[in-house]
């Protein structure tokens, strides 16, 4: 991977080129419209962009403040070890991620930057991609966008399906067994990838500290105009603060505790407010964290232009079809599975994967008789199984831990075979 694998913006050039190619051979869509299906699409992910930015800015934000650090530092403290540094950020990892996707990419990477900092001869890559292998189970938890919309009154499919409860797909045993087998393989598998000492590559404590420059002095220091003593308030950033809590409150009040991505980077935004004291400390934290945020930027639009291409040419529909045909009763959900994870390379968004598929391998699972829940959770687990080498949805860790997609890919790939092993053993066989 340090050899081969390119810099994640080539990687999304790359991709983009193949899909045109892969669209000319497999469908009838032409020169001309592979370019406009690809251009078509190029914007379509914006407000995700958006999103993600926020999940890695408020997410860095909040783990800079004093709190969170105190936090973050505290549970730190308990690994003694390497290995059991190791243990721990896969295990708080998979629990933040199996609660909630966006959570979990950003507590899981800040989590094992805080531990690089603490624990001696350990190694930052492996830290990092175990921090984020635990994201593999997120569409297995609690923010499934899958099981989540087929359990939602007016999804796409109800004339298809009806209404599956999340009781059939969630916390149905067969998925259950698999987060937990996940839960108990991963935490040791990582363990057993460490490196000897001579291969170990580890990171300067001080490189990790946030910029200290920017001290209580400094930012209380010349208050002196209206302006300056406005910046350096306490009570607008509690004010500020207050006013989230409450809308906070209410939504939970009446929703209970369902997170998505708005309501976690919601939290986190005004977390960070409170956390920081005063609106020049939550600025510079936001100034700080920002400077990571260029890949998303950039890459993000490639990725939706591929989705465009992947779903207007219909290539994403032959993909599909071809794993459907060479499936029977016993053998339909691990190759509804592949094929997701095949799919899911080029379309890395589960509401979209599941817009484009989930009509295809629910008529194919009605006419084989299987059943409908299972079948939507092996794409579910497809969708999230090949992120552990889609630099995709690595950006915001990577970006939180200083690294490159080729730094983790290596390690990742080995959390790709094993946990594809697991889950298709279950989807097989339970």
């Amino acid at each position: 991977m340090q050899k081969y694998l390119p810099d994640p913006f080539l990687f999304v050039i790359i991709l983009t080129f193949v899909v045109f190619g892969l669209g000319l051979i497999f469908t009838d869509s032409g020169p001309m419209d592979m370019v406009q299906y690809w251009g078509g699409g190029f914007w379509a992910l914006l407000a995700f962009s958006m999103q993600m930015v926020l999940v890695l800015v408020t997410g860095h934000v909040l783990a800079s403040s004093p709190i969170f650090k105190k936090l973050l530092g505290g549970l730190a403290g308990t690994a003694k070890s390497p290995g059991a540094a190791i243990v721990l950020v896969s295990v708080v990892s998979i629990i933040a991620s199996w609660i909630n996707w966006g959570f979990g990419l950003v507590i899981g990477a800040l989590f094992a930057k805080e531990l690089a900092r603490r624990v001696k001869n350990v190694d930052y890559r492996l830290l990092i991609a175990s921090a984020y292998g635990g994201f593999v189970v997120w569409h297995g938890g609690f923010s499934g966008s899958i099981p989540l919309s087929i359990a939602t009154k007016g999804h796409p499919f109800a004339d298809k399906i009806g209404i599956i409860p999340t009781s059939e797909t969630i916390f149905a045993p067969y998925n259950l067994i698999i987060v937990l087998a996940l839960f108990i393989i991963l935490p040791i598998l990582n363990r057993a990838m460490i490196p000897s000492k001579e291969q170990t590559v580890t990171v300067d404590p001080e490189i990790l500290v946030e910029d200290e420059a920017f001290s209580a002095a400094s930012l209380e220091a010349g208050a002196a105009t209206p302006a300056e003593r406005m910046e350096n308030s306490v009570i607008l950033s509690m004010l500020a603060g207050i006013l989230g809590l409450l809308f906070l409150g209410w939504y939970f009040t009446k929703n209970g505790f369902n997170l998505n991505l708005d309501i976690v980077n919601f939290t986190f935004f005004f977390l960070g407010i409170i956390f920081h004291g005063t609106p020049k400390r939550f600025l510079h934290a936001v100034t700080t964290a920002v400077k990571g945020a260029s890949g998303i930027i950039i890459q993000f639009p490639f990725y939706a232009g591929i989705m465009g291409m992947m779903t207007a040419s219909g290539l994403a529909v032959v993909m599909s079809n071809a794993f459907v045909s060479i499936s029977n009763d016993f053998t339909f959900h691990f190759f509804a599975f592949l094929s997701a994870g095949l799919v899911n390379f080029f379309v890395p968004s589960g509401g979209g994967q599941w817009a484009v598929q989930g009509p295809i391998m629910l008529d194919a699972a009605k006419a084989m008789g299987v059943s409908i829940p299972k079948t939507a959770m092996a794409v579910a687990w497809g969708d999230a199984w090949t992120n552990m080498i889609q630099p995709f949805w690595a950006l915001p860790a990577l970006a939180i831990a200083g690294l490159k997609a080729k730094d983790i890919m290596g390690f990742c790939c080995i959390i790709l075979v094993v946990s594809g092993i697991v889950i298709s053993l279950g989807l097989l066989f339970l």
